[in-house]
């Protein structure tokens, strides 16, 4: 028999909205479908995924994701263009990286002001938040989606009295590295390097205040480097497993095992190069590759069977990272369609206690640890 209800609160640890807003121009207070038409409408071709948008604010409503962890992305590069169709794009000063990341804060404000978010900052504002979503009788329409702020590289902290200030603003989460270069660690494409001695400063600095290191993007030697130097909560916001789909991008066993022995998450991310094996970009057709949902279950399995409980899986989705319909398994037409995974999961046997633990409460958990 088709399920016909929902699961009553998901949480997604990764996605780039104000990226979407600010650097795409996304009204993300419209639907999908309105975003797409109107992109289609415009002609715009500057982004591959143009018309082919995934994720807005009423489609979390749809799908009950009540909260997320939402980035601010903002990098320094000497040689690079703050445009993100470039290689390695950037701001030519550390300053400038973070004035932008302070324009996309500006953005979360303001969905805030206009009652479409609410940011976390507290156990007690978390608590609340989750009782509202699945307690309350009110319409989906009027309930905010919750965000905790999340920097997704940390080129913007232009020094570490910036870490302070984000962590006034809220600031509850830091991947120091992203792709390439960067001032605090290498990221992805470019292993072989590590942390920076400002890198390992940063990380310093943050034992001293409750937030949380997202393991994502940094390479293997940085990896370890890191767990070597920060003290506190560990997660993997969106990375999958390299022993199903080879590439550095994606963690070892080895690596798994750390965070699992850290009581860390990894969220589960569906990006189709992240879901099958060396799948082109802008070549490669997801519906032809049959690339579903299912085969995100294959990375939950794993490390399940590593952890022996579901306690250290999550989704982060990353849905509309820089990417959408065209780099998406083809079962997914909105980021509501998250919902789908009950079944999926309850005919891969995990039980309804598992399933809540994917859905919220390994992120609750964990989420915990770093609020006041």
């Amino acid at each position: 028999m088709k399920k016909t209800s929902k699961v009553p609160f998901i949480i997604d640890a990764h996605l780039d909205l104000a990226t979407n807003a600010m650097t795409m121009n996304r009204d993300l207070t419209k639907t999908v479908q309105e975003i797409r038409e109107k992109e289609i409408e415009l002609g715009w071709k500057d982004y591959q995924d143009r018309g082919n948008g995934t994720v807005s604010l009423p489609e979390l409503r749809e799908g009950n994701l009540g909260l997320v962890l939402a980035t601010m992305i903002s990098r320094y590069s000497e040689n690079g263009s703050p445009l993100h169709t470039m290689a390695l794009p950037g701001w030519h000063s550390p300053q400038q990286a973070f004035a932008h990341a302070q324009c996309q804060l500006a953005w979360y404000r303001e969905m805030e002001a206009s009652g479409e978010m609410v940011q976390i900052t507290t156990k007690e504002e978390l608590a609340t938040h989750y009782k509202k979503w699945t307690e309350n009788s009110e319409s989906l329409q009027k309930k905010p989606v919750g965000y905790i702020l999340a920097l997704e590289g940390a080129d913007s902290i232009v020094n570490l009295d910036y870490l302070y200030t984000f962590h006034e603003q809220g600031l509850r989460s830091i991947g120091i590295s992203h792709f390439g270069p960067g001032r605090y660690a290498a990221g992805t494409h470019a292993d072989g390097s590590g942390l920076t001695k400002l890198g390992k400063e940063l990380l310093n600095e943050m034992n001293k205040l409750p937030m949380q290191l997202d393991l994502t993007h940094l390479t293997d030697k940085g990896f370890f480097e890191a767990l070597e130097v920060f003290k506190g909560t560990v997660i993997a916001s969106h990375q999958n497993c390299r022993s199903i789909v080879p590439g550095e991008r994606q963690f070892s066993d080895d690596q798994i095992k750390c965070i699992i022995e850290r009581d860390g998450m990894l969220g589960g991310a569906l990006d189709t190069w992240m879901l099958y094996p060396d799948f082109k970009m802008g070549k490669d057709d997801p519906k032809k590759c049959n690339i579903h949902m299912e085969l995100l279950v294959d990375h939950f399995d794993h490390i399940c069977q590593m952890a022996g409980n579901s306690k250290h899986i999550g989704f982060g989705s990353d849905l509309d990272g820089l990417f959408g319909l065209e780099q998406t398994p083809y079962d997914i037409n909105t980021i509501a369609d998250l919902q789908k995974f009950d079944v999926i999961l309850e005919n891969r046997g995990y039980t309804q206690k598992d399933r809540d633990n994917i859905f919220y409460g390994n992120w609750l958990r964990t989420l915990n640890r770093i609020l006041s």
